[in-house]
This record gives structure tokens, C-alpha cells and sequence, in this order.
């Protein structure tokens, strides 16, 4: 199901995939939180609250749902409740495992497989805000899988697909770290060399039901093509979405 527009919101655009009645499906871009946090940059909740203020000419306050969440530094497909009800039924997917995102990343180096899950307990350290690996039998470790098949490689970088099983924070970037291949652009787990660039990892791919009509649907986006080191690899045959449709 395919829709687009561009919504101008100042300095920010809100792209939007998808739009009706109980739920409307947004691309996000890098750097922008998806909700309100202590920086008070804008965030991309928001941004979808005024749009839908401002189209339908709400007053109050507008009820938006936050369904899902993607990193401040990682870009990708996004959908939001528009109703109560709405909100309700995508937390049950969710929760149920039917709500499906799919991932590709940049890897600074080759996973020793072609295509493996990986399973890890991650514990975050507030001391110094980062997620770490730890023992399975670690207070306040939690598990983590995924699966990732690596789909090309060029020089020293990998393009992988990953597939979430488990939502814990920074989940994929550490995980990759653990194998020895962390995601290309990553300053908070890539070392010192990635500080001057973008973090390689989008969530191009999100599957769910939709919660009144009950079809299934699909949506996908592009990472930011322009930029290194996506422009390394050509998407397409990965993603099949054409240029009209993105």
C-alpha cells in the first residue's frame, strides 16, 4: 500500500507514506528523536501532532500514539496511532511479535557467516550510558536476538538486512559490535574513527496488520543513498521499491 507527500514544517519535512483514518505512516530522518526528550530538538511525534492540527484545524490537543521508537541516530519507516483504539491494537502486535521491522546497515568489516541469529544479554550502564554485553545470568541483563544475511560486500564494508526479534536498546549496533563488525558511522560503539560520520543503520521495511480493516501491510523506504557509505551499494535489487514510490 503506497502513498506519499511532503509536508514542510519549517526546517524539517515530514515525509509521509501513508495516511487515513486510524494511523498514519512517516519516514523518519536521521537525527531526529522520535519523541520529546532533554535536548528539545523537535521531535518527530511533534512534528506529526501539528501536522494533523494544523490539516484537519483540531483545537486542543491532538492524540497522536507512539507506537514504536527508532534511535535519534537511525532513520526509517515509522507509523503512529491517530485514535485510542488504534494504539491499542498495534501495542497488542507489538507485544505479539506480528509487528515486524527490518533493518540494513553498513558493517565495518565481514560477519564470519553469510547469515546467522545471534543471541546476547545486553545490561545498560547509566554510569556511562552505553549498553554493554554481559553474562546471560547478570542482574538486569536482558536478552536480545536477531538475524542478520549479509546481502554485498564492497572493500572492507558489508550491506546486511537484519531482522529484529527483541527490541532492547541500541540492540543492533551493539550486537554487531559483539561480532566484531560494528555499524559503519556508529560514535557511540564504532571507536574513534567513526565521529565524522552518519550511522549506517535504517529501518527501511515495516509489517503489521493494519488495526481496523485487519489487511496486512507493507512499507519501505530508502536509506539516504547520497550519503557514505550507502552510496557504496546499489539498493535496488534489495529493496525493490521504485524511484516514483520513494
Amino acid at each position: 500500500m503506497w502513498g506519499i507527500g511532503l509536508v514542510d514544517k519549517g526546517e524539517l519535512i515530514l515525509e509521509i507514506l501513508h495516511e487515513d483514518n486510524q494511523i498514519i505512516v512517516v519516514k523518519k530522518e536521521q537525527n531526529i528523536p522520535s519523541q520529546a526528550d532533554n535536548s528539545q530538538d523537535k521531535d518527530l511525534l511533534s512534528l506529526v501532532k501539528e501536522y494533523i492540527k494544523q490539516k484537519y484545524q483540531k483545537p486542543g490537543n491532538v492524540f497522536v500514539g507512539l507506537v514504536h521508537r527508532l534511535d535519534r541516530p537511525t532513520g526509517g519507516v515509522m507509523v503512529f496511532a491517530k485514535t485510542s483504539k488504534a494504539a491499542s491494537r498495534l501495542a497488542e502486535q507489538v507485544v505479539s511479535g506480528t509487528f515486524e521491522k527490518k533493518y540494513l546497515a553498513v558493517l565495518v568489516g565481514h560477519p564470519k557467516e553469510k547469515h546467522a541469529r545471534l543471541v546476547h544479554y545486553l545490561r545498560k550502564n547509566e554510569r556511562e550510558n552505553i549498553v554493554e554485553v554481559v553474562p546471560a545470568l547478570t542482574e538486569g541483563a536482558k536478552r536480545a536476538e536477531l538475524e542478520y544475511t549479509v546481502l554485498d560486500t564492497k572493500g572492507n564494508y558489508s550491506l546486511v538486512e537484519i531482522k529484529l526479534f527483541t527490541g532492547r536498546s541500541h540492540q543492533i549496533r551493539v550486537q554487531m559490535k559483539a561480532i566484531g563488525c560494528p555499524v559503519y558511522g556508529d560514535q557511540k560503539y564504532g571507536g574513534p574513527s567513526m565521529k565524522k560520520a552518519n550511522l549506517n543503520l535504517f529501518a527501511f521495511e515495516l509489517k503489521f496488520v493494519h488495526p481496523v480493516s485487519k489487511e496486512k501491510l507493507v512499507f519501505r523506504a530508502y536509506p539516504p543513498e547520497d550519503k557514505p557509505a550507502w552510496k557504496l551499494f546499489k539498493l535496488d535489487p534489495f529493496l525493490l521499491i521504485s524511484k516514483s514510490q520513494d
